[in-house]
């Protein structure tokens, strides 16, 4: 993808207006906060800029001087050549940092994980799962807290929800949202039989009280005794908590603290993420149909990925994209490999969108 030359100079024309306005010490409160914002935004991508117009400017000043050189011709044609392979890749990284971003990249996700079909067996594989989210987090320094748990009987989870904060961290986990499944021969099965079952993912950026503000009013709380295999610290006391938005209908349960603040604070925490994707959702209507033609949809029901264990393999279905490594994917190094491919194969096709 070339870069018209009127695009890089007009980058570089906002980059000094900013510069100018931040060294005139005029700016003040908001204002300053914003054009801060601005610049350290922008930086990156008229560095990228100034590069390539100083690219274009050696390979014009070499084709110059090996036309009026002919002893230099040979050096002169050796560096352009060298330039040839540079540029293209200095132009697409331009390309790319001037994509539009999701505003909620930055953010921590919400990370939920449900027992599909499969019965014990697709629990077990959901504790699988958020092992290996535990395992890729601590790779990159990320911090997880869970939210709440429901065990299953033989040490799986019918469900588990947890917050995952750090650097980029919903950029790196949007494409896990979708349906998970599983090919093995459970601990169940006594005959040797290979089984498929299921869990869902569903990844979801985290919002501050400013994006989603909630009215009491709008709230029906209901307090009562935790039971079950569900929570952490079942108790004798009324401390379990399920808060029902009642303009969404959105219902979400908690009861894994013996306190009731701490659970109703939780369930606060799950009930502001879920609406803030809702608000997202519906905010983003309209780019439906070019989101689907992308990596994938977000859609929660869209079966993206296969770990079969026989042939120690995962598949993700949206790329195609085949690894023979099944227990490095598990232990979070492999999850890498496939996280970075989903996101590569989205920005080709992002640019390929840009440039029609």
């Amino acid at each position: 993808m070339t870069i018209p030359e009127e695009r890089l100079a007009q980058i570089a024309g906002r980059f000094s207006e900013l510069e100018a306005r931040l060294a005139s010490g005029t700016l003040e409160g908001e204002a300053f906060v914003a054009a801060s914002r601005d610049y350290a935004e922008l930086e990156p991508v008229a560095r990228i800029a100034g590069q390539i117009r100083a690219m274009r400017a050696e390979l014009a000043e070499l084709k110059t001087l090996g036309d009026s050189d002919p002893e230099m011709k040979a050096l002169a044609e050796e560096e352009m050549g060298r330039l040839r392979t540079e540029l293209p890749e200095a132009e697409r990284q331009l390309a790319l940092s001037m994509l539009p971003r999701d505003a909620a990249d930055a953010r921590p996700a919400m990370l939920e994980i449900r027992a599909g079909t499969g019965g014990d067996e697709a629990a077990l594989f959901a504790a699988d799962l958020f092992r290996m989210y535990e395992r890729y987090a601590a790779e990159r320094g990320w911090r997880v807290e869970t939210i709440s748990v429901n065990a299953s009987d033989i040490g799986g989870f019918k469900e588990v929800v947890a917050n995952v904060s750090g650097t980029g961290v919903f950029a790196k986990l949007k494409f896990e949202s979708g349906v998970h499944r599983v090919q093995r021969v459970p601990v169940t099965e006594s005959g040797g039989r290979i089984h498929t079952s299921a869990a869902t993912v569903a990844v979801l950026p985290e919002p501050t009280e400013v994006d989603v503000q909630i009215d009491d009013k709008d709230l029906k709380i209901d307090i009562y005794r935790a039971s079950g295999a569900g929570g952490q610290h079942v108790n004798t006391t009324d401390s379990a908590v399920r808060i029902t938005h009642l303009p969404s209908g959105l219902v979400v349960i908690q009861q894994d603290e013996r306190s009731q603040h701490k659970n109703r604070a939780k369930a606060m925490q799950v009930l502001r993420a879920r609406l803030y994707e809702k608000m997202r959702e519906e905010a983003h209507g309209a780019e439906a149909e070019a989101r689907k033609a992308m990596v994938g949809s977000g859609d929660r029901s869209e079966r993206i990925r296969t770990y079969n264990f026989p042939q120690g393999r995962v598949t993700d279905h949206r790329i195609n994209l085949t690894l023979h490594k099944l227990p490095e994917v598990l232990a979070g190094p492999g999850l890498g490999e496939l996280i970075d491919a989903l996101i590569t194969e989205d920005e080709a096709k992002r640019l390929a969108a840009l440039g029609n």
